[in-house]
């Protein structure tokens, strides 16, 4: 059973936000390495690199090149599952190990981790942008059978902002003062989830389980916007020609095209007494589905913690001073946080 960790080292030009992030998921690495090792694994690699513009697809096809036919493969990146438990790690070796026309990821729309059966395939794979979208191409294009695990929720947070390494208590070397802010407004929420009388909105990729869970599990009511879910998956090229939806649409998106940037805290406001918001949605509306396009991952990863001071692009800057200011509560961030990552802000003490 083959094991292979992508490890995306910091750019020589990251700013010390992207590269506290990219420490961390090295460290997860070497820590998921260890324990796929002591679960059964034969082969355990992290490939580590600077980031140099090749596609996921093309580093599929790359990782092929070595695996016989019918032997299986367990692919992640270093952010993800962080949270895994050895039966998780288990179930993706003996997938990974049966030779079969068959796949399991984490996620089918949202993957971080997939183990396949017969890892031969990939040696066809296109230039899929991302591993989000691996799930989908198994089982659309390459005719595999392909199972998730949506339930085991800890398998769902992946470590793709500073502000996730606050949820999930990892270390790292963020200064206290960069994180101080955001803690505060952690436990702001955290009071919010706990009064029945308040409610908390959640803006962004969230999804059933999530709302269910925070309807059971918390004592405040939730407004939420669920919208774009799958956003990286989209797009998807089929046998027949390449697909083409609609471009990224939100609703949050639309009233701030017509109030601008700055009135995001009062238009939350006048919703919940807390807000949970997927900024990369709003982005994503805004700019279009193609990262290569957003404000750069320091600016991003500046507004998860709230550091409007930080950030260099005027619309994401006051966006986040905005959230920042606001009468109530609001943390922004990504999938994680309006996912499973609620399930953390909930708990965290």
């Amino acid at each position: 059973m083959t094991v292979r960790i992508l490890h995306p080292t910091a750019d020589p030009g990251s700013g010390a936000l992207a590269a506290s992030l990219a420490a961390a998921r090295g460290q997860n690495a070497d820590r998921l390495a260890s324990r796929f090792g002591k679960a059964g694994a034969g082969d355990v690699r992290i490939d580590r690199g600077v980031p140099d513009g090749r596609t996921f697809g093309e580093r599929l096809r790359e990782l092929a090149t070595g695996i016989a036919p019918g032997a299986g493969l367990v692919v992640l990146g270093s952010g993800a599952i962080p949270l895994a438990r050895r039966p998780d790690l288990v179930d993706l070796l003996e997938a990974a190990a049966g030779g079969e026309r068959r796949a399991l990821a984490n996620s089918f729309y949202s993957a971080d981790v997939v183990a396949i059966g017969d890892a031969a395939i990939l040696a066809s794979v296109p230039d899929l942008p991302s591993d989000n979208a691996l799930p989908r191409w198994l089982r659309e294009e390459a005719g595999y059978r392909v199972d998730d695990l949506p339930r085991r929720w800890r398998l769902a947070i992946d470590l793709d902002s500073p502000l996730d390494l606050v949820l999930v208590r990892r270390r790292s070397n963020l200064e206290d003062v960069l994180v101080r802010l955001v803690r505060d407004r952690l436990a702001q929420v955290r009071g919010v989830v706990r009064d029945p009388a308040a409610e908390l909105l959640v803006a962004g990729r969230t999804s059933a389980g999530t709302l269910r869970w925070l309807e059971q599990r918390t004592d405040s009511r939730t407004r939420a916007l669920s919208e774009e879910r799958g956003l990286r998956a989209i797009g998807l090229a089929t046998g027949d020609g390449a697909r083409h939806p609609r471009p990224p649409r939100s609703v949050l998106g639309l009233l701030l095209d017509d109030r601008g940037p700055d009135d995001l805290g009062a238009i939350l406001a006048q919703l919940g007494d807390a807000a949970a918001v997927d900024t990369r949605v709003l982005l994503a509306h805004r700019l279009g589905a193609d990262e290569a396009s957003w404000p750069s991952a320091e600016d991003r990863f500046a507004s998860d913690l709230l550091l409007a001071e930080r950030i260099e692009d005027p619309w994401l800057r006051a966006l986040t001073a905005s959230a920042r200011d606001a009468a109530i509560p609001i943390l922004l961030g990504g999938h994680t946080l309006v996912g499973p990552g609620l399930r953390l802000v909930a708990r965290l003490r």
